[in-house]
């Protein structure tokens, strides 16, 4: 009983620590190339990481210049085949990163960050806004404040969502 209490006021100082930083989010968007990506995805959601290999090809990022990682709600249920994945223990109180690969992935300047999970979880939406990217791009919808931009595809439709983003980033001068 006391640990469920416990969790909870631990979620309420992580969604508290969510919105100061989206409330205090200023839009950095610029002209500048797209040579660095970062990619968060939930496994749970969607186990193909090479989908978004294919992606960071497509839009001409070197692999030594793409970061990944996936996220997990139940570390018993994460794929064995996945080298680095994070789940809910690996935060703390108000927005602390307890894993220090995480916090280097969020410490990383990438040109671009795509964030393609459609599930609302408390700590995916806390990488998203953590992470110092210059450049935001999502596909959840309930709350805008994440990403500077938001391609509206259903998880399932990836392939759209690629060919979408390529084409916008063509638009902005980013690729």
């Amino acid at each position: 009983m006391i640990l469920k209490i416990l969790k909870g006021f631990k979620q309420k100082s992580n969604e508290k620590y969510l919105n100061s930083i989206l409330n205090s989010r200023e839009l950095n968007v610029n002209n500048d190339k797209i040579k660095s990506l970062g990619i968060i995805f939930c496994i749970d959601e969607l186990e193909d990481f090479e989908l978004f290999r294919n992606l960071a090809e497509a839009i001409k990022v070197r692999p030594n210049k793409l970061k990944i990682i996936a996220y997990t709600e139940s570390i018993k249920d994460a794929p064995n085949f996945w080298d680095t994945y994070y789940h809910s223990e690996d935060f703390g109180w108000n927005g602390k990163i307890k894993n220090v690969e995480l916090q280097s992935f969020l410490d990383i300047k990438f040109d671009a960050l795509v964030s393609y999970y459609e599930k609302d979880i408390l700590e995916l939406k806390l990488l998203t806004a953590m992470s110092k990217a210059k450049f935001k791009i999502g596909i959840l919808k309930t709350d805008q404040r994440l990403n500077d931009f938001i391609i509206k595809t259903k998880l399932k439709e990836f392939y759209l969502f690629k060919r979408e983003l390529i084409r916008y980033l063509n638009i902005l001068k980013k690729i």
